[in-house]
């Protein structure tokens, strides 16, 4: 009697060990519900979380650390660029595919730039979705058909003179969080609002990214963000 239940035991450690554990990260409900009902009918897939948007999704794959997050560009609350860039800091193992609407190059170089493992157009059929979900998971790069490895590959390549653009990578996480809601829009009391910070705290972000990225005016960050892909053009 012991050994059977030892052999089931073993069976079931190895089935879940089989399992490629996934979190779900789109604020559109009928999305959402269509990415879950296709990907739970995989059986080797488990969907372990689901976020409706930016900052929770962050927090969810920290927690869960998942195999793979399937992860929307467009969330309310923190742009899935930086939602890719905290995770690749909180969970250096999760995969990273984006599902986005977005076929230009400044969205799929950020991607890449920020370890996302796969690019997902989402006009794409849901086999592929269950193939780069595979390819992924398997270590290997997965974009849509429509998107040109080797245009995307040189196009990284290519040196940058933007200063703006470097810079970038010296912003703190938070004021990279403010920068991507005020170019959505949103003033100080609302970013403040959205992250659960003071309006002087969220002020005084502001006031840092302006000041390292030298931006002048709202303009001007408007511009850095559809020229980095945080905006759509």
């Amino acid at each position: 009697m012991h050994c059977r239940h030892a052999a089931t035991q073993a069976r079931i450690r190895k089935l879940t060990t089989q399992m490629t554990t996934i979190v779900i990260a789109e604020d559109h409900h009928v999305v959402r519900d269509g990415l879950r009902a296709l990907l739970a009918a995989q059986k080797d897939f488990s969907l372990v979380g689901e976020a409706a948007d930016g900052l929770a999704a962050a927090q969810l794959v920290e927690k869960l650390k998942p195999d793979v997050l399937v992860l929307d560009l467009t969330l309310p609350r923190l742009h899935g660029l930086e939602v890719a860039r905290q995770v690749k800091k909180s969970s250096p193992k999760t995969r990273v595919l984006i599902l986005s609407m977005h076929a230009n190059e400044a969205y799929v170089l950020e991607a890449l730039r920020n370890d996302a493992a796969g690019y997902l157009l989402k006009d794409s059929t849901g086999a592929e979705l269950v193939r780069a979900v595979r390819d992924v998971v398997a270590g290997r790069r997965y974009l849509s058909g429509s998107l040109s490895e080797l245009a995307i590959q040189a196009y990284i390549q290519r040196k940058t003179t933007d200063t703006a653009q470097d810079m970038y990578e010296a912003l703190t996480d938070r004021e990279r969080e403010v920068l991507h809601l005020a170019a959505e829009g949103l003033n100080n009391p609302d970013s403040a609002e959205k992250l659960f910070i003071s309006p002087r705290t969220a002020e005084t972000h502001r006031a840092n990214v302006m000041r390292k990225l030298n931006f002048k005016t709202q303009t001007d960050l408007v511009r850095f963000a559809i020229r980095r892909g945080i905006l759509p053009m």
